[in-house]
């Protein structure tokens, strides 16, 4: 994967972040691997839990550092980041994927061979995915920024964040960290993340889809745990329609969403999940 410079290893003799610009809560750099120590860290966790208000205050990092905040869940059935198979060295470069391309080649996988077989129709049609049938229904339109319903994507990320802090969240332990990343979007694959391996294996694929939904829907990679990736989105779908077109791209994305989830069918799944939500979560088995 194309890496900018890393200035994580900085952080070994300046604990506090000072020569970055930053002020930092005590913390550890992460190099484990699925195949031992990295050359380099791969992120700075704190070692305290993260409360309301910390996200934000090192939003700062992406300016100073080029550095991007991102809560990580280490307490959940699979521990720690030791524990999590990051795997950088299987990781591409987000920016040499098209994310039409990639959101087609797993809907066709997804919609049209399981879904429908080998000897679908355009004319056939199938309650889950409908609207739609084993043709790939295109992108979903970008959702104007300029709506009342839309905000700044930072400040969106920083309400999220503060959310899955607060006690009741679903996450176990969120922790803060930080990760030498060129946007949001590529985060999973700055860090090897894993937790799609099962259905992609190449994670800077999904971060290609993910680069996309950022220009069209202002989201932020808010929260990771060992299997599940958070986004806060800053411009959500405001009507049946769009989110039925968005959440198309989410059945291509991840379909144990909709397949293995709480709602059977992908118009429900829209009303639900992505009309005017603020969170979209994913989760592969």
């Amino acid at each position: 994967m194309a890496t900018l410079p890393n200035p994580l290893p900085k952080l070994a003799a300046d604990p506090s972040g000072s020569s970055l610009g930053l002020v930092l809560p005590p913390g550890s750099l992460i190099d484990v691997t699925d195949e031992g120590p990295s050359d380099e860290p791969l992120l700075w966790r704190a070692d305290g839990p993260a409360g309301p208000g910390d996200y934000d205050t090192l939003q700062v990092a992406r300016r100073t550092a080029g550095l991007l905040p991102v809560l990580v869940d280490v307490g959940g059935d699979q521990g720690g980041l030791a524990d999590w198979q990051l795997m950088p060295d299987e990781v591409s470069y987000p920016g040499d994927h098209d994310a039409e391309e990639v959101l087609e080649e797993f809907w066709e996988e997804c919609a049209a061979d399981e879904l429908f077989g080998e000897q679908a129709t355009d004319a056939e049609e199938d309650e889950t995915i409908s609207p739609y049938g084993p043709e790939w229904p295109g992108l979903a339109p970008a959702t104007s920024t300029e709506r009342e319903s839309a905000v700044d994507p930072d400040a969106r990320a920083a309400e999220i964040a503060d959310s899955l802090t607060e006690s009741g969240s679903w996450l176990k332990e969120p922790r803060l960290a930080l990760v030498p990343a060129r946007r949001s979007a590529d985060i999973p694959a700055a860090i090897g993340w894993s937790g799609a391996v099962n259905y992609e294996g190449d994670v800077a694929r999904l971060c290609a889809v993910l680069r996309s939904w950022e220009d069209r829907f202002g989201i932020r990679v808010v929260a990771l745990t060992f299997d599940q990736l958070v986004l806060s989105v800053a411009a959500p779908p405001t009507t049946q329609a769009e989110a039925e077109a968005v959440a198309a791209e989410h059945f291509a994305f991840c379909p144990d969403n909709i397949t293995q989830g709480h709602h059977e069918t992908l118009r429900a799944y829209a009303q639900q999940e992505v009309l005017n939500q603020q969170v979209w979560s994913f989760w592969w088995d």
